[in-house]
């Protein structure tokens, strides 16, 4: 099956789709596949995650520093999200800024966040799960973030109050956080 993949804004961030077989009895997806994926730059991956949230849940601008990074591919595999990718990397010329695309059960996308860039999404659909596959082990030394509601950022979320946990809620601004993270050097 053949796969997509576009530059966003931001143009290591890239909007990956896949093609979807279906009929009367459900359909068939392929949602990875390592040649493709290589060929498009995006380095092996090693672990999976799957989280579930309700409607109105915001979950991060999370990141894993140096000497842990993770890169991320994103997809819906229930319900939908607002995903984000912000650019963390110091000297960047896009550091700060920020790109976010809806990605659904049914629209056949994904979102590589590469490392680098802080990522987060609110939950659309009452029942949401979403999986994702990263190029680095989940290092607690490494994890990090940065406020979801960061003003210096200004991501547009589409909700006004979201679910947060204690953790997101006490994040940094980016302003006081050392990503460990330096443009042209990963």
């Amino acid at each position: 099956m053949k796969f997509t993949f576009v530059p966003q804004a931001l143009p290591e961030v890239l909007l990956v789709t896949h093609e979807r077989a279906g009929d009367a009895r459900g359909f068939f997806a392929e949602v990875f596949r390592e040649e493709p994926f290589r060929a498009a730059g995006i380095p092996a991956f090693v672990q999976e995650n799957m989280s579930r949230s309700t409607k109105g849940v915001l979950r991060g601008l999370h990141y894993q520093k140096q000497p842990q990074p993770q890169g991320k591919l994103v997809r819906c595999a229930r319900g939908a999200i607002f995903d984000v990718a912000v650019d963390v990397r110091h000297g960047s010329p896009n550091f700060g800024k920020w790109v976010g695309v809806e990605l659904t059960e049914a629209n056949n996308q994904m979102l590589w966040v590469p490392v680098g860039f802080a990522h987060g999404f609110v939950a659309l659909a009452e029942l949401t799960e979403i999986v994702y596959k990263t190029t680095g082990y989940y290092a607690p030394s490494s994890d990090a973030g940065v406020r979801w509601d960061d003003p210096a950022i200004g991501v547009a979320w589409p909700v006004s109050a979201p679910l947060l946990s204690d953790k997101d809620q006490k994040a940094p601004f980016l302003r006081d956080v050392d990503t460990t993270f330096q443009f042209g050097r990963g």
